[in-house]
């Protein structure tokens, strides 16, 4: 994790997050957490990630998400040289779908 980001506060933050039990739990503390439009442009970056991971083209994820090709461009570099965190999380979820 980035230096700067690492902190008791996020520590604090993070914890809670991994506390949660369920899905709908998720929903009432991120609502109360974050706006609409933040929690939409998340959502939005980790479909774009999927897409990415699934090597799908710029112009389809722009079609499907709406996401810009700036949003498109700084997913694909955190897949491919970022912390991994998009990885991680991807797999997992993959090996849940199965």
């Amino acid at each position: 994790m980035n230096g700067k980001l690492k902190d008791v506060h996020m520590d604090q933050l993070f914890a809670g997050i991994m506390s949660l039990q369920s899905i709908e739990e998720c929903y009432n503390f991120f609502e109360d957490l974050c706006t609409i439009t933040e929690l939409r442009a998340m959502a939005q970056r980790f479909q774009v990630a999927k897409m990415l991971d699934q090597g799908q083209i710029y112009s389809d994820i722009v079609q499907e998400t709406g996401a810009s090709t700036a949003t498109i461009s700084r997913v694909n570099k955190c897949l491919v040289y970022g912390t991994d965190g998009y990885r991680m999380v991807l797999d997992r979820t993959q090996e849940s779908e199965d």
